[in-house]
């Protein structure tokens, strides 16, 4: 199982001192939090796309790009990459760049996003939100696995004769999680393809994420991609641990009553009660989190939400500390001990590679466009 950490990258005042980290100061903190992920053992770092105030995460393969080149194991992916709104040839153009930058290491989330204003801004309608996530992503599909693409649709300018470059590293696109919070059509798109889902979890009660999931792995054995156990899952999550429970509660309450998301509404006691969030100490973080699988079932990533509503970033680095340090290795055994045989792992770039039956060189040779020759342009 994989562990991991999600960030929406939110610029946000710190309510105990009234200051706000500056854009720069942002981008580079997303950077350490990266960084120390690796350090401490954890698997993933993701990173949202969002083209509006508070948040400076409008173009992640630019950071993710960099994180590559300081990280070896790191396993970088995003948690929205916007499908309705992101032209799909940008995006595979973009994550197949960063694949053959970090040699793999990339995954990626799809999603509509929770700002409603940005679809004007890209010259698209919101009502058209679910249309446009079935028909980007079919195009993205197309330019991934063929060289060449002829495409028209309903919502972009066709394409003809299109190949996307550079091709995907050996020949195996990123593996694709379709993150969604309330949509089953969403859930659905996963099914079909036999990509993962992935479910934020961090605002709705359990009993809603369990009909989510059970809708997403029974389509998922519908279109014959294996039994709905063996459905690809991830679940998001928000913890704050301190060793003591009080001391947790104590600390986070004022970034709790202020956060941009939830603040003014109910409070942290209904909130935790209500939802996954969990403040407390790390034995309360693994008894809840291992709590997840009694409604979702075996599943394959958890990525914990740490960063947001003004935490400090020495206080996100704590946070990292004890996840890697006392949280993760408990819940990587006890969730091993638990998996049946047959369910099976998160997939990698690796994994995708052996299950294609070995990797190529993709590069494409290119017809010269005076005489019409096959001009060879790369070869491994």
């Amino acid at each position: 199982m994989q562990f991991g950490i999600f960030t929406v990258g939110d610029v946000t005042p710190d309510p105990t001192t009234g200051r706000a980290p500056t854009e720069a100061e942002r981008v580079k903190s997303l950077i350490t939090i990266a960084l120390k992920a690796e350090e401490v053992g954890l698997d993933v770092f993701a990173q949202g796309q969002h083209h509006n105030p508070p948040f400076v995460v409008s173009s992640p393969t630019t950071t993710l790009g960099y994180i590559a080149a300081k990280t070896e194991k790191l396993v970088l992916s995003t948690s929205t990459t916007l499908i309705t709104t992101t032209d799909p040839v940008k995006i595979a153009e973009d994550f197949a760049t960063l694949q053959h930058v970090a040699d793999g290491r990339v995954d990626l989330m799809m999603g509509r996003g929770n700002t409603g204003p940005v679809y004007p801004w890209f010259g698209r309608d919101i009502r058209d939100g679910i249309p446009l996530a079935v028909e980007n992503y079919q195009l993205l599909r197309r330019l991934w696995r063929e060289d060449v693409v002829n495409w028209e649709g309903q919502f972009r300018t066709p394409l003809q004769g299109f190949t996307s470059t550079p091709r995907p590293l050996d020949g195996v696109p990123p593996f694709v999680w379709h993150g969604s919070i309330r949509s089953p059509q969403i859930a659905e798109q996963a099914a079909y393809y036999g990509d993962g889902f992935f479910h934020n979890h961090i605002f709705w009660p359990p009993e809603h994420t369990e009909r989510m999931v059970e809708f997403y792995r029974r389509r998922f054995e519908h279109y014959g991609h294996g039994s709905a156990d063996q459905a690809i899952v991830g679940l998001g999550g928000q913890v704050f641990m301190r060793k003591n429970s009080q001391d947790a509660v104590r600390e986070f309450r004022p970034y709790f009553d202020k956060a941009p998301v939830y603040g003014g509404g109910p409070s942290l006691e209904e909130f935790t009660s209500q939802t996954p969030l969990t403040v407390g100490s790390p034995e309360q973080v693994i008894e809840r989190t291992l709590g997840f699988r009694d409604y979702v079932g075996d599943y394959q990533r958890q990525l914990f939400l740490i960063d947001h509503a003004g935490l400090p970033l020495k206080t996100v680095l704590e946070q990292l500390d004890i996840l890697g340090e006392e949280v993760v290795p408990v819940l990587r055994r006890e969730f091993a001990a638990l998996k049946p045989a047959h369910v099976p792992d998160a997939p990698t770039h690796a994994s995708l590679v052996a299950a294609a039956g070995g990797g190529h060189d993709s590069t494409v040779q290119a017809a010269d466009d005076v005489t019409g020759r096959t001009v060879e342009v790369a070869q491994a």
